[in-house]
């Protein structure tokens, strides 16, 4: 609304409390949204609750359409609660965070993305991260993208078709200063639901090391995101676009004389949507 001379603060106050109602009776709305929503889906069998290719879509609308005083970061922590609340209602869980680097930023992080309301269970380590992940109903996990630093290959866990999958990674909006920008990524039990995903993650197993698999990989469009020694070999947690495929992995891998290499899907996540420049207390998109 436009300011004029004759505003008053009683008015303006009026307006604000006009504001904040009409926000409430929205909230209260989606909320009977989401139970229909509930409805349908049993009648239909169910359904995963967890969309992050949708969660993904949104938080990128949100930051590119956001104007005026209102920092971006409250503004995106205010529609992270939404969405993390009304998933939990829709089927509760926990998120379980690896706080073996340290606690501070894990839990800044997990409370930024996923509110107040989920309950938050502390591990030491990506490994039992993973592992309360696979023994839950429904949980998910949050670990740092490159795991801690005692855990080694902790990707291994992630191979098998029973095993948990990364489904995520967060924050889904980065930009310099993000009061929860720690890179990590979530874990769930793998489901149909989760939709398509531009970057896949796969873990490659090799027989021994070789020069040449950094070339090889980047030749096939991947990146190496970590390496660790395994038992009988070398392990690597590798990101690719989500076209690359499996086959031209292991088609470069040869290229170079290493044969025989294991390569499994372990998951994948939206691209990052990094923001570089920031104006008026809000950060524009990179171009």
């Amino acid at each position: 609304m436009l300011k004029t001379p004759t505003d008053t603060l009683s008015q303006l106050r009026g307006e604000i409390d006009r504001i904040d109602l009409a926000m409430h009776r929205l909230l209260m709305e989606r909320g009977e949204i989401i139970d229909r929503l509930i409805e349908v889906k049993r009648a239909q069998g169910g359904g995963c609750a967890f969309r992050p290719d949708r969660e993904a879509q949104m938080m990128r609308a949100l930051v590119e359409r956001h104007r005026g005083l209102l920092p971006l970061d409250a503004v995106e922590g205010i529609w992270r609660i939404i969405v993390s609340t009304f998933t939990y209602v829709q089927a509760p869980y926990a998120v379980h965070a690896d706080d073996s680097g340290g606690d501070a930023q894990m839990r800044d992080s997990a409370r930024f993305h996923f509110g107040f309301t989920v309950p938050y269970v502390p591990h030491h380590g990506a490994v039992a991260v993973i592992d309360a992940v696979a023994a839950s109903s429904g949980d998910l996990g949050v670990l740092r993208s490159l795991g801690g630093s005692g855990d080694g290959a902790w990707w291994l866990r992630l191979v098998g078709d029973e095993a948990p999958k990364i489904i995520a990674r967060l924050p889904f909006v980065e930009r310099p200063d993000h009061p929860a920008g720690l890179p990590v990524f979530v874990v769930a039990k793998p489901a149909a639901e989760l939709g398509p995903q531009d970057i896949a993650l796969y873990s490659v197993s090799l027989s021994q090391w070789a020069h040449g698999v950094p070339a090889a990989i980047a030749a096939a469009h991947g990146e190496i995101l970590a390496s660790a020694p395994r038992s009988g070999g070398h392990a690597l947690l590798v990101a690719a676009h989500s076209s690359v495929g499996l086959g031209a992995l292991d088609e470069e891998l040869r290229k170079t004389g290493v044969a025989g290499a294991s390569i499994d899907a372990i998951g994948g996540h939206a691209t990052r949507f990094e923001m570089n420049e920031a104006r008026a207390g809000v950060f524009a998109p990179q171009l």
